[in-house]
């Protein structure tokens, strides 16, 4: 398998390539070159496989030889060490609950697939790898957990700050060793932009060895299919679901969307979005514009310029037709939001974080509008104890910490703060 950069500039690349750089040499993501099929036998045997199993017949394409078969295994086996449960919450709508691994997000898979490709990967390098990678919440604290201690690489979190919740900020600046968390004085899309000039620095890229962990890395991006098959695993209905996916950078869509071009049955995919709303405008007009992000309470999808939607235009082709067949796109407002997590938990008891409620509210719309017998699964993507300043208030009741997260409630706050400006990244990469 060999992977093209979207900007066309760079020569194609191999898995074990496209992870280190990160992105292209052009500043383009890398895109694979053909997309594999899933095997009739595959499908056929889906709903009874081992989720080790499914991870790694998934993957074993992308990969290629770069990572010999057992290491591969390996690699997938503690990717998927968690449950992955297709959870009812009505009769029509499921949550598919992406928050049972160890930092109770959906990124875990991601982050945990790379960094342990990564790890693979330093072994054959002399000199340390960084990771350098923006969030807008979760992503940090899976990059940073899934790359603790991992030998010959470190790791450097660009965060918006006063935009991430409390407890994911601690995922972000209490583990030390080999992580580094940076406070940005501005939005996301400031993180993602430093990132990204980062990157198409030749001369800081010649002087440091820098990759991503972000979704714009393959490895990072990829794993993301594993878990709409282990969804199809669970699924009851003989017609294929309608999947309501919440959606910031777009990289998790986009998996969905790759795993269904590779064989998986979906019937229709929702893009739940919150205020920033490029890309449901996108699919009314046609038109694709970048806007400024909004903060909301869903503070993981304030993304103005989704990176990851150039992918998605790629599988397409650019059709608009094609990709409208496919795809619904909502934006759904804050109250809209705080309405939705009252509403479920009252009538069904089942608590959504803000991202999941998003998610909920455009299903809701999309199955108004088609009505379909089999209804759909949406992606819960963190567990709500991340949003308890959002979610307690409208419940009138405390939401219980898992114990495993209590240590680090106790653990000191370390962050360097930063202004939104280049030129101070740049100093802090080649000082430090």
């Amino acid at each position: 398998m060999l992977y093209h950069s979207l900007n066309h500039q760079s020569p194609a690349v191999d898995f074990r390539t496209a992870t280190i750089q990160g992105q292209a040499p052009d500043g383009g993501l890398y895109f694979p070159e053909t997309i594999p099929r899933f095997s009739a036998d595959f499908l056929l045997q889906l709903k009874t496989l081992p989720a080790a199993e499914v991870a790694y017949q998934v993957m074993a394409p992308y990969v290629g030889d770069t990572i010999p078969e057992d290491e591969l295994r390996r690699i997938c086996a503690e990717t998927v060490n968690f449950p992955f449960p297709l959870a009812p919450i009505t009769e029509q709508v499921a949550a598919l609950e992406l928050f049972h691994g160890p930092t109770l997000a959906f990124k875990d898979v991601g982050a945990r697939f790379m960094s342990r490709c990564l790890g693979y990967f330093s072994r054959q390098e002399t000199a340390p790898v960084t990771v350098l990678v923006a969030t807008s919440g979760d992503t940090g604290g899976a990059v940073a957990d899934g790359f603790l201690g991992v030998e010959g690489v470190q790791v450097v979190i660009l965060y918006p700050a006063g935009k991430v919740s409390p407890l994911q900020e601690r995922q972000l600046t209490t583990l030390g060793q080999n992580i580094t968390a940076l406070e940005i004085q501005g939005n996301f899309d400031d993180c993602q932009r430093l990132v990204k000039q980062a990157f198409a620095d030749v001369d800081l890229m010649q002087q440091q060895r820098l990759t991503s962990a972000n979704s714009i890395n393959v490895a990072r991006w990829l794993p993301q299919q594993i878990y709409y098959c282990l969804a199809w695993q669970q699924w009851q209905h003989q017609l294929p679901p309608v999947v309501a996916v919440p959606s910031g950078n777009f990289g998790n869509l986009c998996a969905g969307l790759l795993a269904h071009v590779s064989g998986l049955p979906v019937a229709h995919f929702v893009a739940a979005c919150n205020a920033n709303d490029a890309v449901p405008a996108y699919l009314l007009s046609g038109e694709y514009a970048a806007k400024t992000a909004v903060a909301t309470i869903s503070n993981a999808m304030d993304v103005g310029n989704p990176s990851n939607f150039g992918r998605i235009l790629a599988l397409f082709e650019a059709e608009h037709t094609r990709i409208t067949g496919l795809m619904t796109g909502y934006s759904i407002t804050d109250a809209e939001t705080e309405q939705t997590i009252q509403q479920v938990h009252a009538e069904t008891g089942y608590l959504l974080d803000p991202h999941g409620a998003v998610a909920y509210r455009a299903m809701e719309q999309y199955l108004s509008e088609n009505p379909t017998p089999q209804g759909g699964f949406l992606l819960e993507t963190a567990h709500p104890v991340k949003f308890r300043e959002v979610v307690e208030p409208l419940l009138g009741e405390a939401v219980p910490l898992p114990t495993a997260l209590e240590p680090l409630m106790q653990r000191p706050i370390e962050r360097v703060p930063l202004p939104a400006e280049y030129a101070a990244l740049r100093e802090f990469l080649l000082n430090r």
